[in-house]
């Protein structure tokens, strides 16, 4: 059974997400997640052969996310 999932995130810099993502972007054997960008945003289109490969995928990319997130609210609050 393939499954699907897809993330919008919201950003007013979509090519610096990108950027932190590139390294993680490949082919699995199980799974694989492409991105794009938009004017304001970054879509990840996560596609799975299974439920168990979709939801590791998708940690992985939430997991960046979460980084993401706290380094902009350090640069945030350093006036960055």
């Amino acid at each position: 059974m393939n499954s699907t999932a897809e993330i919008i995130v919201e950003t007013g810099e979509p090519e610096k997400l990108i950027d932190c993502f590139k390294p993680e972007i490949k082919k699995g054997d199980r799974s694989k997640f492409d991105i794009k960008e938009n004017e304001r945003s970054v879509v990840f289109e996560v596609s799975a052969k299974d439920s168990t490969a979709l939801r590791a995928t998708l940690n992985s990319i939430s997991k960046l996310l979460i980084v993401y997130e706290k380094i902009n609210e350090v640069k945030d609050e350093q006036g960055n």
